[in-house]
Order: C-alpha cells, then structure tokens, then sequence
C-alpha cells in the first residue's frame, strides 16, 4: 500500500520481492513489485526500476473490484530503461503475488492482468506442498512471425562465427506482445562461451524487426531440460525470459522442432548462477494452422522479501 509521509517528510510505498521461474529460494529472475502504486507517476516508477536495478519492475495499480473483476488488475512494467508493454516473469511474478495476497483473489484459479498488451491470464493449479512457491502458468497472446535473418548479419553482431549457428533452424522474428529474433546456436559450448557485444547487436536490432535477440540451444543428453537458452542484453544477462520462452515455443513447434501440445522444459540463468526452469507448450486451435495460437509458460514463484521505499 502506499503509505503518508512519515514524520521525517517522506512518502513510503511498499514493494515485494519474489524468484520467478526458481525451483528454490535465491534462484530464477527476481522480480519487484510495487503493490499499490496510485500514486505514483511514471517518472517515479521508471525511476524506482532504476533503483531497484532488477531486469524488470512491476507496479500494482489497484482498481475498484468491480473494475478488476471485468477488466482485470491494472499492472505496468518497467526496465531500467523504458516502460514494456509485456514481459513474461513480471505477469507470472506479479499475478502469484496476487495469488497470495490480494483480498479478493487470493487462492484463485485464474487472475487476469490488465496490461499496455492487453489482458494476460494466468492460471494456479493444485499446489504441491513439498515444494517452495506457487506454480502458475501464463496464455501468452497468439505468435506473429516476422522476417528471418541473415547467419551472416546476425553472426557478426553477436560476436560469433557462421559455424557457431544451428544450420537445421532458421533464425527469425516472433513476438507473443514483445518481438525477439530468436537464434538457434549449434551446440552447449557455443551457448557458454556467448558474448554479446551490445553495441553491434542494438545497432543491428534497430534495423530490424526484434527488440532482443534470444539465443537457444538444445541441451545434451541427461539434462532436465530440453533447450538451454540465454537472453544478454544492455542490463546484462536475464536469468529468465518468459516472454521469449512463448515466442520460441511457437517458433519451435512451427519449424516441428517441438510437438504440438507437448510439453517441453527449458532451462536459463545457468551461467550467471540463477537456475531458471520454465515449462512451455504450444498448441495449434485447428487442424487447419502451419502456426500455433495456444502458447503457454509456466514455473515456479517464491516470495523472498518485502519492504518499504522512501520517496523524495
């Protein structure tokens, strides 16, 4: 809630903050909530994820139930540096906060987000009590695909050689609310040695479709997980890109590197020590479509803080 100005003079809000995508405590990509932000402003908020310095802020706009009822809870996301229409771990972050603390929907199946994309919904199963958090799963919008890129282009703006491309995949443009330029790697040591240089991949993003390149590789035999991917960008590297995750679901289903309506397990974060597992699955609404409509991303979210801001 926020809170009047203390004795001091300062307004106090009070914010949370939980691993998304984590199978434990301190793992996945952590994610701030602002929990009731009326009264902010949007330079406030652009500069509270600043502060907070995290890969993606929330902020909670609560609304009259009935509003929330029929439209959803109003919520918007920020980076360091910009506002986003969607992300994925901040809608799934965000509605199991609400999911665990909202006076009326708390314990629901379903909780709507109203946000800039539109309305997201994500769903709560039962809960396996011997595990930490609440598992939950997003509908992410139906895919559009975008245009396919030159190995060549995209090997000289992420640092890499023609070689250390999957020849088997193509790269291309899908976007489920934010667009990503998804790039299959040819194996696990490519995936490890990635270095982006973000000077030549932003120029080369702001020449194409994409907002971010994601970068996907299968894993190998043992694994837990089915693909092992890793999305650098100018705040660093993201333990956990839910957004991404939809749009390769799709993109692999419609190149038949997935099945139709099958789950599959990816795995993120590895390199920068937050273990990330997110379960994807992607669908087709009629036997008729080359591209599936159904995108699903789910995992696991755990509470991990909760305090109060001071503002100026």
């Amino acid at each position: 809630m926020s809170i009047p100005p203390s004795s001091s003079g300062h307004a106090r809000t009070d914010y949370a903050l939980v691993d998304v995508f984590a199978e434990s405590p301190l793992e996945g990509n952590m994610l701030a909530i602002f929990t009731d932000a009326r009264h902010l402003s949007a330079d406030t908020m652009q500069a509270l994820a600043r502060e907070t310095n995290l890969a993606e802020t929330t902020f909670i706009i609560p609304r009259d139930p009935a509003i929330e009822a029929e439209r959803g809870v109003q919520v918007r996301i920020f980076t360091v540096q910009e506002e986003l229409q969607f992300a994925g771990h901040p809608t799934l972050g965000t509605a199991t906060w609400l999911y665990l603390n909202h006076p009326v929907l708390r314990g629901a199946e379903t909780i709507t987000l109203d946000l800039p994309v539109g309305p997201i919904t994500v769903t709560f199963g039962p809960q396996d009590a011997a595990k930490s958090g609440v598992s939950g799963t997003m509908q992410q919008k139906a895919p559009t695909f975008g245009m396919t890129h030159s190995p060549e282009a995209i090997a000289a703006a992420l640092g890499l050689s023609v070689d250390d491309l999957d020849p088997s995949l193509p790269i291309q443009t899908v976007s489920t609310g934010m667009a990503f330029c998804i790039v299959p790697l040819r194996s696990m040591e490519v995936a490890s040695r990635l270095c982006i240089p973000q000077d030549k991949a932003q120029a080369y993003l702001d020449s194409c479709d994409a907002k971010f390149f994601y970068c996907i590789t299968r894993t190998e035999e043992g694994s837990s997980a089915d693909w092992h991917n890793r999305m650098q960008f100018y705040n660093g590297e993201d333990p956990a890109t839910g957004s991404a995750s939809g749009c390769t679901i799709a993109y692999l289903v419609h190149h038949k590197a997935a099945v139709n309506d099958q789950t599959v397990v990816f795995e993120q974060g590895i390199e920068i020590n937050r273990p990330s597992r997110i379960e994807v699955r992607a669908a087709f609404s009629t036997d008729q479509q080359s591209i599936p409509d159904l995108v699903f991303v789910g995992g696991r979210t755990i509470p991990v803080a909760s305090g109060t801001f001071f503002l100026p």
